[in-house]
């Protein structure tokens, strides 16, 4: 399998995806802007989307993608389907239960993850009625997680990518058509969450019987399968999702900054998950099921090389998007986000969050290509260290932050705090040697440094003064943002291929 043929494919879908979900932030943003009743709204959008990846996406997968991979090159069909029954049905039970859990305990959810709010008894109350609509949302989802993992298991990482896209057209759909409807209109919003959830699920069923994988509802927790997976999921909650955790935090802390804070932290993370999504959660999607085989194979050699081709791409991609979030971002927020209730100040404190989330962007990405080198050995512990390591920097940091920079600061500890992970996990996979590095790493780097350099230049002449992109009309913003971006890649593609560096060089290196 030609990785760098799959890597394209995965993140062609995630682009869908993630332009829907620009479209709808874009439409959130104009409908609600950013006041009291979008920062309850995204408080309650977040838990349950945090769920969403501490136990499904992030937990979940990396618990569930290697033993799976493990039944199906060593155990045989019957015993493969037989463990996706069982672990199906015991998911399912437990986030049900859970969901209800959630439901019935609402208030109190919100009381403790946005403290802050509960001085207003109008916020809070929202708040607290949206997240019972949100609430089931995790367990469509974390059926979408198992489904996403059979299908990438067999190879089909299409359909999983591009899901999400039926999210963004429900909360879309919901806030254009349904807000009329709702008293307050953004209730519409919660309604739309529970919708894509359902509709994702349905979505993935055809596929899964496709390819004999539809589970059947037979609980069983006495399955050797699903103790491991259990076993695993634990402690890889931590590891795999800190920087959720971290966000989590971040919202209490935010909830007690001036109103609109949550909301500029919100949008300032959309526009960051774009890139992370893009590459990180592309690649790691990709590499996990890969490492898993040549790990099952004793394949030491590939292995290293899986991971050595994953983090060259990385940086590659990920240090030019680093450095054009921050130098573009004002012209990125008001191009996308400036219009009718989302004000020019809006742009200004978004602006400043987005700026210090660019600072961490390279190690989240680097994070997601790592990590799965340590869960494809089914090796949870040294993840979980350096993730309460990384938690608890991240903290400090937040304290450190958070009174000279407000909502910014709570940004640049999250994005110090990632790369700060990257370096133990890096570090990590060097010392027991699971990770040896091609020759040649001075050499590309130095060739990246200067690529990187002459882009900004052109970024930063053809960007201007910030303001200038305030108070001009979207149909002059719109062409000229684009300019200015297909300027920076064709500099910085352009410097890479004089100094030697083409594309070729990593299809050989995916083959």
């Amino acid at each position: 399998m030609n990785l760098l043929k799959t890597l394209a494919t995965v993140s062609g879908m995630t682009l869908v995806s993630r332009v829907l979900g620009y479209v709808r932030d874009t439409v959130i943003a104009g409908q609600f802007g950013a006041g009291l009743y979008a920062d309850a709204f995204f408080v309650a959008f977040r838990l349950p989307n945090l769920l969403r990846r501490l136990f499904a996406e992030g937990a979940f997968s990396q618990a569930f993608v290697p033993i799976l991979g493990e039944y199906k090159n060593a155990r045989g069909e019957d015993e493969t389907r037989r463990l996706v029954d069982h672990v199906a049905s015991v998911l399912g039970l437990a986030v049900a239960a859970a969901t209800a859990l959630g439901i019935a305990l609402a208030p109190v959810i919100i009381y403790l993850s946005a403290p802050g709010f509960a001085a207003d008894a109008t916020k809070f109350q929202i708040t607290v009625a949206m997240l019972r609509v949100t609430f089931p949302y995790i367990l469509f989802i974390s059926l979408v997680a198992l489904a996403a993992g059979v299908l990438n298991t067999w190879n089909r990482f299409a359909v999983p990518a591009v899901t999400p896209v039926l999210l963004n057209l429900s909360m879309i759909v919901a806030a254009l058509v349904g807000a009329p409807w709702f008293d307050p209109p953004i209730m519409a919003l919660a309604w739309g969450v529970f919708a894509g959830g359902a509709l994702q699920l349905a979505l993935q069923l055809p596929f899964l019987r496709r390819i004999g994988m539809l589970p059947r509802f037979r609980p069983s927790l006495s399955d050797p399968g699903v103790r491991r997976i259990l076993g695993l999921m634990g402690p890889a909650v931590f590891g795999v999702s800190i920087g959720q955790i971290s966000l989590l935090i971040n919202t209490i802390f935010a909830s007690f900054l001036a109103t609109g804070s949550v909301s500029w932290l919100y949008y300032a993370d959309r526009l960051m998950e774009f890139p992370a999504g893009l590459l990180g959660a592309a690649l790691g999607t990709i590499l996990l099921p890969s490492l898993a085989k040549q790990h099952a194979n004793g394949a030491a050699d590939e292995y290293s090389q899986l991971l050595d081709w994953g983090l060259r791409l990385t940086l590659l991609l990920a240090l030019p998007a680093s450095a054009a979030l921050a130098l573009l971002a004002a012209p990125l927020i008001a191009t996308l986000f400036q219009h009718h209730a989302f004000t020019a100040e809006d742009v200004w404190m978004t602006r400043d969050a987005l700026v210090a989330y660019s600072a961490g962007l390279t190690g989240l990405i680097v994070v997601k290509v790592l990590a799965p080198g340590y869960y494809a050995r089914q090796d949870i512990r040294t993840p979980v260290k350096i993730a309460i390591a990384t938690l608890a920097v991240t903290q400090i940091l937040n304290l450190a932050f958070i009174v000279p920079l407000q909502h910014a600061g709570l940004a640049l500890a999250i994005g110090v705090g990632a790369c700060f992970n990257a370096v133990l996990l890096l570090r990590g996979l060097r010392r027991r040697d699971i990770y040896r590095p091609l020759p040649g790493w001075p050499r590309f780097c130095l060739k990246l440094l200067t690529a990187l350099a002459a882009m900004s230049v052109g970024i930063w002449l053809g960007t201007g003064d910030a303001s200038s992109w305030i108070d001009v009309p979207w149909t002059i913003r719109v062409p000229r943002l684009a300019a200015v971006v297909a300027g920076g890649a064709l500099v910085y593609f352009g410097t890479l291929r004089l100094l030697g560096i083409r594309l070729r060089d990593f299809i050989k290196r995916a083959a």
